[in-house]
C-alpha cells in the first residue's frame, strides 16, 4: 500500500485500539507455540523511553498495524510486529519496519535483532527481503526449536 494512504507514527501503546491489536497478535501466536517459546514484551515495557513504538493507521484513522524496537546498548530488538489479517499483503508491515529502523538509526542504533516463530513464514520472508539474515540466539535468548533469530546491520550516517 502506498504510504500516502497510510499514516505511520510513534504513539503510546496504551490506547484501547492498539491494545486490541496486541491482543490479536497474542491470540494468533499463543496456539502456535508452547508457553516457554513466547517471547513477547509486556505492555508497561512498551512505554519505556528506550522503546520506539509505532502504529500504522488507515485513511479512516483505524489502527491496522503496530511494532516496536527496544533499544539495548548494543542493538535494537524488533518486537510486537503485527498487521491485521485484513490488511496484509499491502506493504504496511514493510513500511512500518522501515519507519522503526529509521527512528532507531536516528537514535544511533545500527544493528537490529529479532526473534520470530518458525511457523510464521510470511514474517520471515518479509525480514529476509528487507536484509535480515538468520543467526543464533542473542541477549537472554537460548536455542529454541520454535524460534528463528535474525539480524541486520545498517551503515551509520556519514559525518
Amino acid at each position: 500500500m502506498n504510504q500516502h494512504f497510510m499514516h505511520i507514527a510513534t504513539e503510546p501503546a496504551n490506547q484501547p485500539e492498539v491494545l486490541a491489536l496486541i491482543e490479536q497478535l497474542d491470540a494468533y501466536q499463543k496456539p502456535l507455540y508452547p508457553a516457554e517459546s513466547h517471547h513477547g514484551i509486556d505492555l508497561s515495557a512498551l512505554s519505556q523511553p528506550h522503546v520506539i513504538f509505532a502504529v500504522a493507521r488507515d485513511p479512516s484513522g483505524q489502527a491496522v498495524a503496530c511494532g516496536a524496537i527496544v533499544i539495548e546498548p548494543a542493538y535494537g530488538e524488533l518486537k510486537r510486529m503485527f498487521t491485521l489479517p485484513s490488511h496484509r499483503g499491502r506493504g504496511i508491515a514493510r513500511s512500518l519496519l522501515l519507519f522503526l529502523e529509521a527512528e532507531a538509526q536516528a537514535r544511533g542504533c545500527h544493528l537490529f535483532m529479532l526473534e520470530t516463530g518458525y511457523l510464521q513464514p510470511e514474517a520471515i520472508a518479509l525480514y529476509e527481503r528487507l536484509g535480515y539474515s538468520r543467526r543464533g540466539p542473542f541477549g537472554a535468548y537460548t536455542e529454541d526449536p520454535h524460534s528463528v533469530f535474525m539480524h541486520k546491520s545498517v551503515v551509520g550516517p556519514i559525518h
